[in-house]
């Protein structure tokens, strides 16, 4: 991921212990390609982590039935 992503491989690893992410489980990654990728993210976890008053979170799969894992 340090190579894809042009950061140093201490980086990621700080990162990963962060957020207790464990990628060495999963068969396969993938990076996105999108340029508002990390807004959208902060904004989701900014949610999830002091969410305002009477807030609802809604996650919609963009996929369709057969294409879901």
């Amino acid at each position: 991921m340090a190579k894809a992503t042009g950061m140093s491989q201490t980086s990621i690893s700080l990162i990963w212990r962060a957020f207790g992410l464990q990628p060495h489980r999963a068969d396969s990654f993938k990076l996105s390609t999108d340029p508002f990728f990390i807004d959208k993210v902060r904004d989701v976890v900014g949610l999830y982590l002091d969410p305002p008053e009477r807030a609802v979170v809604l996650c919609v799969d963009e996929k369709v039935r057969h294409e879901a894992p």
